[in-house]
């Protein structure tokens, strides 16, 4: 099945009938498989995520309030198609329903199946199924809600108008929203996937208590629980404490004494699903926006004053002497960004918004998700979970051009390849971690998330090793003065790093993303991205071209000639001969704005892809892909 460029809904001549569903499990269904056919009269949306890609988070918000919007003609349908190992688990995909508060259906694709069916080729994209069964609209990327409202609302029309249409919820979507409010309910006094913590300078410990929507104060004991910044509700409310809410709070870094009183506060949240940066006065309790407007950040300038510019969920943040400032990793767009609390102003510090592993000059530098900080001096380490990388970002120096900063690799190969391999740095092997530390003995642990592990690297002998394996889910390592703790997410606790001097070397495989590698024959490709406006829009050229198409390779290599940025959304690309396959990076954007209206509405739509290739003699000599449009045969 090849989903190109089409018109509307009803005009469309494809009838590309929809795959039926099938799966390993199923959440949020009391227990009953789904089937296209018996939701015949529904309009369905299948969501193809995965719990660990920043865009399917995003798409997540995007959908709750269509949902909401159309809870009596639309089922939203979550299909889990993973990309590490981890995520293929019953248990890492339960957790992630969980933890993310997923109401509609989820059922799990771990072997790629309905993935290869529907001719999917990014995570997250989004397949529209009409009443009758039909493939409809198809989207790749986050930024669609406007559109699938047009789309939805359409199709809602026509099939009124047929008499297809069938409204009413369903009776199992209300019994599982109860059953996850009493789940929420009964652990509000304890953590739920907890995210990050610090210690503060009198030893109280503090943890970002994500699923809680809150930041839960410990005593030094990090077991007797003195109060909590938030209500537990999800939210975006400023003021006293027990008022204040968050959305997915994550990253803390507290602020030097010195800074923390001229801004009148002294912990700063990075609250993820919320796009802002908070700031805790640690006395009052008091709660308030320091950065970010609550909108994501989609195209433009990310510089400016704190609170006038976009934020794309900041994962982490850290207090950096070297660099004057908090850097925040900004994982939404795979940059990092530098918040100065006393001039309350933001700025892009390192990164360039294209997803991958490439060092050097930091404002060139590729980043993948960076989810996790720490400082060691002039160093800031960080992880980057898509890559499965350990970094660090220092000064250049004098003997480069205008000075600035560095980026190196310490572990960590690419975007698609993984495992829990120890030894030597350049053959060890991570898996999706979240978490970095400063070990008190100067060597860096991480929270290799995937891996279920602790990870110990020696920055003087290059060696990885693992400190402590079978954990649910760290996500963070804190050093207090009673020793390291251990933020086990999917276990909702914090616990002790035992036996922290003992190390072991793990030689374990080389293992690669799931996702089935596109094939392609060497030489001349044509490379074809489809968007068409959604209903009610039209291509927005008042500025200058209306789209942009930038790619590259990995290993550059693999790429002849058809590299780099232009503005037509199709291109000849000359693959090598000889080189058995590799990843091609394209990312595509979009303008459009409402039609036939004085003021219009416009958004920008924008995705990246990191298409797996593998080359093969006589291979096809082309590469379709799609950003936004309706299907055809």
């Amino acid at each position: 099945m090849l989903f190109t460029a089409g018109v509307s809904v009803e005009q469309s001549k494809s009838r590309v009938r929809a795959p039926e569903l099938n799966g390993d499990a199923w959440w949020n269904t009391g227990g009953e498989p789904l089937t296209l056919r018996g939701l015949r009269g529904r309009i369905v949306l299948l969501d193809f995520w995965t719990s660990g890609c920043i865009n399917c988070l995003h798409v997540l918000d995007e959908l709750r309030p269509l949902e909401e919007e159309f809870a009596d003609v639309l089922v939203t349908i979550g299909v889990h198609s993973p990309k590490f190992a981890h995520e293929g688990g019953r248990d890492s995909v339960g957790a992630a329903v969980a933890r993310l508060g997923v109401e509609h259906p989820v059922v799990s694709d771990p072997d790629m199946s309905l993935w290869q069916q529907y001719a999917v080729k990014a995570w997250p994209t989004l397949v529209v199924v009409d009443p009758e069964g039909y493939v409809v609209h198809v989207a790749a990327g986050e930024g669609h809600g406007d559109a699938l409202r047009r789309v939805i609302s359409e199709l809602v029309e026509v099939h009124e108008r047929k008499g297809t249409l069938v409204r009413g919820e369903l009776d199992w979507s209300e019994v599982a929203r109860a059953r996850r409010e009493e789940d929420g309910a009964a652990r509000i006094d304890g953590l739920r996937f907890p995210s990050k913590a610090v210690v503060t300078a009198e030893g109280r410990v503090l943890v970002a208590d994500t699923a809680n929507h809150s930041i839960a104060e410990f005593a030094s004991d990090a077991e007797t629980l003195l109060r909590r910044f938030g209500d537990g509700h999800r939210g975006a409310v400023d003021g006293a404490f027990d008022v204040a809410r968050f959305a997915e709070p994550s990253g803390l870094t507290l602020l030097p004494t010195h800074v923390a009183d001229q801004v009148g506060y002294h912990l700063i949240v990075a609250d993820t699903a919320n796009h802002l940066l908070r700031g805790v006065d640690l006395r009052t309790g008091s709660v308030r926006t320091v950065a970010g407007t609550g909108a994501q950040w989609r195209d433009g300038d990310d510089s400016g004053p704190a609170t006038e510019v976009d934020l794309t969920s900041p994962w982490d943040a850290r207090w950096w002497d070297a660099a004057g400032g908090v850097v925040v990793a900004m994982a939404g767009n795979h940059t990092l960004s530098l918040f100065d609390p006393v001039k309350g102003t933001i700025s892009r510090f390192a990164g360039t918004t294209v997803e991958g592993l490439r060092d050097g000059d930091a404002a060139e530098a590729f980043f993948a998700q960076t989810s996790g900080l720490a400082v060691a001096g002039e160093r800031l380490w960080f992880v980057d979970a898509e890559t499965s990388a350990l970094r660090y970002l220092e000064p250049a120096g004098d003997d480069t051009d205008g000075g600035g900063y560095v980026v190196h690799t310490a572990v960590g190969l690419d975007l698609f390849t993984f495992g829990h391999r120890d030894g030597a740095a350049d053959t060890a092997l991570l898996q999706h971690p979240l978490g970095v530390t400063v070990l008190p003995d100067g060597a860096i642990g991480v929270a290799d998330t995937y891996n279920g592990a602790v990870r110990r690297f020696d920055p003087a002998t290059g060696e990885v090793s693992t400190l402590l394996r079978d954990l649910a889910e760290p996500s963070d390592l804190l050093v207090t003065d009673a020793g390291v703790l251990v933020v086990e997410s999917a276990a909702h606790r914090l616990r002790p790093l035992d036996g922290e001097g003992d190390t072991e070397v793990v030689d374990g495989a080389e293992l690669a993303v799931r996702r089935p590698p596109t094939v392609l024959g060497s030489g001349e490709v044509r490379l074809t991205v489809t968007f068409v406006p959604p209903p009610g829009e039209k291509l927005d050229d008042r500025y200058g071209p209306s789209t942009r198409l930038e790619v590259s390779a990995s290993p550059p290599e693999l790429l002849v000639d058809g590299g780099g940025v232009g503005t037509d959304l199709e291109r000849t690309v000359t693959l090598a001969d000889g080189v058995e396959g590799g990843v091609l990076q394209v990312v595509a954007q979009a303008a459009s704005c409402a039609s036939d209206v004085e003021h219009p509405v416009c958004r920008i739509t924008r995705q990246d892809w990191g298409v797996p290739i593998r080359m093969e003699t006589g291979g096809p000599a082309a590469l379709p892909l799609v950003m936004a449009g309706t299907p055809a045969e």
